[in-house]
């Protein structure tokens, strides 16, 4: 079964929402872009990957969904990641959903960590995160309404080894989205986290998805299946739309039952 083929919710809410998506061209934020545009949101997303992006929006149209916006944006770069957010308001006139979804989970040891490696980790794993929130706040304080879900992972609660850097950031989000729930709930603003198990992506299964890899896996979880992004999208469409409309501060797992 190809990803979005599984008859799932509709969510009358979230048609003609404007969803703005980070990492958004392949692995579970393409799912996540494909999800929203079948439900009638309008999307825009950000990525570096532009040919993935470019046929996933062809893709999309050709369907008959309202054509996602693309902009290649690098996070890193708070400027550019500031610009990019402007010209998706230029564009679109606001930003009703946001999904903090880009990350690089690099492998590295801790004698390989220096002080420039810590900056380069944080500056794509977690401080883009906090800046796109920045950047769309005005927006969604205008409306008095948003939801902000925030992509953390299990990593930290298992605790997964061999990405100490990526570890910490993945667990910083989850309390970043706590607080920023509690700052912003008197706006009409929802803060929630998902945090997904091992997910089979085309990235993960060509990098890391040995059948020794497999075994362990299925071993861990309660479920013994292989979880794809679309089991993710689903969860995230659920936290965008009215239906979980008293829904914030909270953190959602996507793994199985591993943990």
């Amino acid at each position: 079964m190809q990803d979005g083929e599984m008859k799932s919710a509709r969510y009358p809410s979230l048609e003609g929402r404007v969803v703005l998506i980070t990492g958004g061209a392949t692995g579970i934020g393409e799912s996540m872009v494909t999800h929203f545009a079948r439900q009638g949101a309008r999307v825009a997303f950000f990525d570096i990957q532009d040919d993935a992006a470019k046929q996933l929006v062809d893709g999309l149209a050709a369907e008959g969904c309202i054509a996602p916006l693309y902009f290649h944006c690098d996070l890193t770069d708070v400027a550019a990641l500031r610009n990019s957010v402007d010209l998706v308001l230029a564009a679109l006139g606001t930003v009703d959903v946001l999904v903090n979804n880009a990350a690089n989970d690099q492998r590295h040891t801790i004698e390989e960590v220096t002080a420039e490696y810590w900056d380069s980790s944080m500056a794509i794993n977690l401080r883009p995160q906090f800046f796109m929130i920045q950047a769309v706040l005005p927006a969604m304080r205008k409306a008095r309404r948003g939801s902000i879900i925030n992509m953390s992972s299990i990593c930290w609660m298992i605790p997964s080894t061999g990405v100490p850097l990526y570890i910490a950031a993945k667990a910083a989000i989850v309390g970043l989205t706590r607080t920023l729930a509690h700052e912003l709930g008197p706006e009409g603003i929802r803060v929630n986290a998902v945090l997904p198990g091992a997910i089979a992506t085309e990235k993960q299964k060509r990098l890391v998805y040995t059948p020794k890899y497999n075994a362990e896996i299925l071993a861990s979880q309660a479920l013994k299946l292989e979880i794809q992004p679309a089991d993710v999208a689903r969860l995230v469409l659920f936290l965008a739309a009215d239906d979980s409309s008293a829904i914030t501060n909270q953190s959602y797992v996507v793994d199985g039952g591993w943990v």
